[in-house]
């Protein structure tokens, strides 16, 4: 058997995105998100299906309304009613892999990285989404705690990741370094994890999610957060985790092509004044277009540019992430993709058109 875990620009059916409740930790700040939530619709949309799921049919009715309004094909929408206690897709969403050809969604515990949130609903959600049909692709069940946000692949066998997140005693208590490369290669037939040691941010809730601090964007290049300003809190930790980017290797001995993105001033919270965790590394790749977190910063046109030259064939997308940033996540973290070959067909002609 033959099996890999699927690169983020590997050919797409979908991007998964959780919808926000009046009821969750969103609920002072529900116009912000949904507005930026709304704009990633609409631009997913113009290359892909997007799959939400909704806590309910009302609000099913009113997101059918407003994305007809905002010009998006009703045929590129999928919307299924589950509950859910946050909207992190990235983390309690599936994880695509090949298995001998075929694809394989495989659904990892999440426990509110680490018992910090409660999260019972966003474990169950990704087998509600297979129980309501969503998927065409088999579901498999894993008893290890894994979120999405915290590995990065080169489609190649190689796996990257942070010691702070996938060590921490707060996950998987009773596996080593030894045993979870192992399980990591059972599940994804990765034969090398480039493990970090250093790297940070301040609000962050994930335990160092490789997500937000370096991002392949092919099996030869890196992007990754530099921090230029010693006199802020991070320039040690990331100065540390930029040398230690640098010493990694391709399989064949050569160095990666790296990627640095800049740093954005300080973003702070407005009620109590907590750092925020603005990061240009929790961009998303999607099929002819890479989304990247701004944040009215004089930054932001550099990481733009910066990602323009190291996906020169995809149109970069803005988005102002502002607003996502508030709950200590970013655009990355809201989004999963569903690699081709996972979504089910609904058998409406002008789905099965656009698809």
């Amino acid at each position: 058997m033959t099996q890999r875990l699927f690169p983020e620009w590997h050919p797409q059916d979908a991007i998964q995105l959780t919808w926000p409740t009046r009821d969750s930790d969103w609920a002072p700040t529900l116009p912000c998100i949904e507005a930026t939530l709304e704009a990633m619709v609409v631009a997913i949309a113009r290359h892909q299906h997007v799959l939400i799921s909704v806590p309910d049919a009302a609000t099913r009715a009113r997101l059918t309304t407003t994305f007809g309004h905002l010009g998006v094909p009703a045929g590129r929408l999928r919307f299924v009613e589950a509950p859910a206690d946050d909207t992190w897709a990235r983390d309690h969403g599936p994880i695509g892999v090949e298995r001998d050809g075929t694809v394989v969604l495989l659904d990892y515990r999440f426990t509110g990285w680490g018992g910090k949130f409660p999260a019972e609903h966003d474990d169950a959600l990704t087998r509600r989404l297979a129980e309501a049909g969503a998927f065409a692709a088999p579901v498999e069940a894993r008893e290890l705690v894994l979120e999405g946000g915290a590995i990065e692949t080169d489609g190649q066998g190689t796996l990257l990741t942070t010691e702070a997140c996938l060590l921490n005693p707060n996950r998987n208590p009773s596996f080593d370094r030894a045993a979870i490369e192992s399980r990591l290669a059972a599940d994804f037939g990765v034969d090398r994890v480039l493990w970090l040691t250093h790297g940070h941010l301040e609000g962050d809730d994930t335990d160092s999610h490789i997500d937000t601090l370096a991002r392949f964007c092919d099996p030869q290049t890196i992007a990754y957060v530099r921090c230029d300003d010693p006199a802020d809190p991070h320039y040690p930790a990331l100065t540390a985790m930029e040398r230690e980017i640098q010493a990694l290797r391709q399989p064949d001995g050569t160095p990666y092509r790296l990627v640095p993105l800049p740093w954005p001033r300080p973003c702070f919270d407005p009620d109590d004044g907590h750092r925020l965790p603005a990061t240009y590394a929790n961009f998303l790749i999607i099929d002819g277009a890479v989304l990247v977190p701004t944040y009215a910063d004089p930054a932001d046109a550099r990481a733009l540019a910066a990602l323009a030259e190291a996906f020169p064939d995809r149109e970069i997308v803005p988005i102002d992430c502002r607003s996502v940033i508030r709950q200590h996540g970013s655009l990355h973290c809201l989004t999963m993709q569903l690699p081709r070959g996972s979504l089910a067909e609904t058998g409406d002609p002008q789905d099965d058109e656009e698809r």
